[in-house]
C-alpha cells in the first residue's frame, strides 16, 4: 500500500513539473531568454508584436536594406531625417507658418535637401574614405583617417551644405551664396572638429561599415536641431524687437510698416507681394 502511494506522489509531482515548464515556455516569448519578462514584453510590444517575436527586428531589415540598395536606402534616410529635423525645430522654437502649423516650406526643401543632395555625397565621399584605409587597424591608420575626415571630407560636405541652405533661405545670385558660405564657413567647422573626431572613433571602433552613413545622418540630425532651433528663436525674437520693440506684440491682422502680422510668429505677409520675410 505504502508503494502505491509514494507512487502515486512521484507521479503527481512528475506532472506538475511538467505543467510548470509547459506553462513557463508559453509564457516566455520566443527569441528572448525569459530572464526579463517585462522588458522582454516592452519591447516585443514596441517592434511588431508577440506574433512576430523570434523574427528579424526593424534594425535587422534596416541593415539588409542597406547592404542590398545602400544609396536607395541612405537616401530616403537622410531625406527623413532633413524633413523632420525642419519640422521639429520649428515646434520648439515655435516658428509658424501663416497658416498656423509648423509644416512650412522650408520642409520639403530641406527633406529634397537631405535625400537628393546630402546622401548621395556623404554615400561616395565615406566610401572612399573607408576605402583609402581598408584593411588598416592599427591606431596610427584610425588617427590619419579622423584627420583626412576633419580636413578633407568635413570642409567639401559643410560648403555644400551652407551652398544648398543659402539657397534654401533665399539666395539667388553668386555673391549672396558666397556670401553665406564666408560668414558660416568656419562656425560650422569648427562645431565638425569638435563632434566628428568623437563620432568617427566611435564608428571606428562599434559599426560596420554600411552604418556609417546613417550613423553620421542621426548625430547631424540632433545638432542640426539644436543649431536650426536656436537660429531660428534668434531671428524671432530680432523681428519682434525690430517692428514691434521688446516683447510686445501687435493684434492679429494689424498692419505694421506695410507688412501683415500673422498673430502668432515672427513671419510678416507682405501686403503686396503675399511672400514672407
Amino acid at each position: 500500500m505504502s508503494s502505491q502511494v509514494k507512487f502515486e506522489k512521484q507521479a503527481e509531482n512528475a506532472f506538475g513539473a511538467t505543467k510548470d515548464a509547459i506553462a513557463g515556455e508559453i509564457s516566455r516569448i520566443p527569441g528572448t531568454s525569459g530572464d526579463h519578462p517585462v522588458a522582454e514584453a516592452i519591447g516585443t510590444a514596441l517592434t511588431g508584436g508577440r506574433k512576430n517575436a523570434g523574427t528579424p527586428g526593424y534594425l535587422a531589415a534596416y541593415i539588409k536594406q542597406l547592404e542590398d540598395n545602400p544609396l536607395r536606402t541612405k537616401m530616403l534616410t537622410s531625406g527623413t531625417l532633413a524633413g523632420l529635423q525642419e519640422v521639429l525645430a520649428s515646434f520648439l522654437a515655435k516658428d509658424r507658418n501663416k497658416h498656423g502649423n509648423y509644416f512650412t516650406s522650408r520642409v520639403p526643401k530641406m527633406a529634397a535637401y537631405g535625400a537628393l543632395v546630402s546622401a548621395p555625397v556623404g554615400h561616395v565621399l565615406i566610401w572612399m574614405l573607408q576605402f583609402a584605409f581598408r584593411g588598416r587597424t592599427s591606431l596610427k591608420a584610425k588617427v590619419l583617417q579622423i584627420l583626412a575626415s576633419n580636413l578633407i571630407i568635413a570642409p567639401i560636405q559643410n560648403s555644400i551644405y551652407l551652398v544648398a541652405m543659402a539657397l534654401i533661405a533665399g539666395a539667388r545670385t553668386y555673391h549672396q551664396v558666397r556670401a553665406t558660405v564666408r560668414v558660416g564657413f568656419w562656425k560650422v567647422m569648427r562645431v565638425s572638429w569638435v563632434t566628428s573626431p568623437i563620432c568617427l572613433a566611435f564608428a571606428q571602433q562599434f559599426l560596420p561599415d554600411q552604418l556609417w552613413v546613417p550613423f553620421f545622418n542621426l548625430v547631424s540630425f540632433v545638432i542640426g536641431t539644436y543649431i536650426n532651433t536656436a537660429t531660428k528663436k534668434k531671428r524671432l525674437a530680432a523681428l519682434r524687437k525690430k517692428h514691434f520693440g521688446g516683447d510686445s506684440r501687435p493684434n492679429l491682422g494689424q498692419k505694421i510698416s506695410g507688412k501683415w502680422w500673422d498673430g502668432e510668429i515672427g513671419q510678416y505677409e507682405m501686403a503686396s507681394k503675399g511672400r514672407f520675410v
